[in-house]
């Protein structure tokens, strides 16, 4: 039961009654979790944290659907980063991605304002679910507040045992100063931070459980209002625009680095460089024009279907074969001067943006693209989770090895700039260039307590052992125009 929702959220009524003991106890669960075991740097920690709220949320909801699962997993799978991966860049947008997914499972939605709605769907409930909480504590009364006492007093009795077993023999003190980390008061202000939001997180899931949403995404929108007259010239001209681009980019494709310098004057690589990030813009904004009047055009009759269709429909192939190209200057400038994690990244970019195109296509072909939007965010969260689970620095570095051992051309300075995910590939290179790539991974920050651990900087440590990295003066051996 429900009550009358509020007047700017008329279709999220809260719930009636106050929070039963089980929100309760998911909330303290991931508090504490929070709280203890997430750490400021990446590492096992907060994967472990993770799996204690996805935990306590499910403790209170039962059993979810394979959507809320698949959704759970996702958010589950990119906390996994943090001790997977060691570089520095995917830590914090993995934990964005981890709690978009995470809010998305609980809040829904399938529209875009369904889907803006549910990437902030946890964070709306977490403030909501106050009012909830404090009226689940009131109607419980004192026996409703007995196990959290039992909490409070039982941590009082572990902090005065514990500290004089820890005492009485040496051993037993080490095992204890392993467990529990050495915090300072920023430290404590850090994780009170940490314990809060992971509190409130769980709880806002719970409340959502507990009064969902109400929003009818299903019911009509409203009718465009754009005519075939406003909107056919203007997608017309970029018809056109983009037909004469495709030619000369089918010439290019055909003739090769011959065709190239012979009309363009420069080389292959400059060519692939020069135009690559102007077509990814392409892509993107196109991608706007599209889903814009693809809203908002009139498309009563068959013939006004029928124009959408053919004028959308051109733009999208077109732009597909834009973004063919896209990718083959991306691959040429690599064969050029090499990979880079950014050069992986918007290639990986660019595929993701293909298959959004493809699906957009196939919406086009029935003009009804109800599913597109969860769509795009699912396999783009999907493509994000692949290019980071796939170890991007790595696989930059191996190639980068490969074709040092090839041309003997590398950027030691670049190398020396990723992380400890590299290092496995990199203690391949031969002693001077092996030194210059590793020159500063000595003097990375080591692990300060277990919830730091990482899988990457435990291999990289293990590499390093059977290999010497000296301290000499570093000259880049390629120095080519990057």
């Amino acid at each position: 039961m429900t009550a009358p929702g509020l007047p700017f959220l008329p279709w999220w009524r809260p719930p009636t009654t106050g929070a039963p003991g089980k929100a309760l106890i998911a909330g303290l669960a991931a508090g504490l979790a929070g709280a203890f075991l997430a750490v400021p740097n990446n590492g096992i920690g907060w994967f472990l944290a993770g799996l204690v709220g996805v935990g306590g949320v499910l403790f209170y909801s039962g059993k979810p659907t394979l959507e809320r699962a698949l959704w759970l997993a996702g958010a589950l799978a990119f906390l996994a980063m943090a001790f997977l991966r060691a570089a520095e860049w995917v830590f914090p947008l993995s934990l964005l991605a981890s709690m978009l997914c995470g809010s998305i499972a609980m809040a829904g939605g399938k529209t875009v304002r369904g889907l803006v709605f549910g990437a902030v769907g946890v964070g709306l409930g977490g403030f909501r679910s106050i009012p909830w909480v404090a009226k689940g504590f009131k109607r419980r009364g004192p026996i409703g507040v007995r196990p959290f006492v039992s909490v409070g007093v039982a941590l009082v009795l572990l902090l005065v045992f514990g500290s004089l077993l820890a005492g009485a023999d040496k051993g037993f003190n080490d095992f204890l100063e392993g467990l529990i980390p050495d915090l300072n008061v920023d430290d404590w202000a850090q994780q009170t931070f940490f314990g809060v939001v992971a509190a409130f997180g769980a709880l806002g899931a719970c409340y959502l459980v507990a009064a969902p949403p109400e929003m009818d995404e299903d019911a009509e929108g409203k009718p465009g209002s754009l005519r075939l007259k406003d909107y056919g010239l203007p997608v017309g001209v970029l018809v056109l625009l983009f037909t004469g681009f495709v030619g000369t980019q089918l010439a290019v494709l055909f003739g090769g680095e011959a065709y190239v310098m012979k009309t363009a004057g420069v080389t292959f690589a400059e060519y692939a460089r020069s135009g690559f990030w102007q077509l990814l813009w392409v892509t993107i904004l196109t991608l706007g024009v599209i889903a814009g009047v693809a809203r908002f055009a009139v498309k009563k009759t068959k013939q006004e279907q029928l124009a959408l269709r053919v004028l959308l429909g051109s733009l999208a192939v077109l732009t597909l074969v834009i973004v063919a190209s896209a990718l083959s200057r991306m691959w040429f400038y690599q064969q050029a001067y090499g990979w880079t994690v950014l050069r992986l990244l918007v290639a990986s970019c660019e595929v993701w943006l293909a298959v959004v195109y493809v699906m957009v296509i196939a919406s086009g072909i029935s003009l009804r693209a109800n599913w597109l939007p969860k769509a795009i965010v699912a396999t783009g969260a999907a493509f994000f989770l692949a290019v980071v689970a796939m170890n991007p620095e790595r696989v930059v570095a191996d190639y980068n090895v490969s074709r040092f051992e090839a041309t003997k051309k590398i950027d030691t300075y670049y190398l020396s700039q990723l992380s400890e995910d590299a290092v496995p590939a990199l203690v391949r290179l031969p002693e001077h260039e092996r030194s210059c790539a590793l020159r500063w991974m000595r003097n990375r920050t080591p692990e300060k307590d277990w919830r730091e651990w990482n899988l990457a900087r435990h291999n990289a440590r293990n590499s390093l052992e059977s290999v010497v990295v000296t301290e000499l003066t570093c000259e880049g051996a390629y120095s080519g125009e990057r």
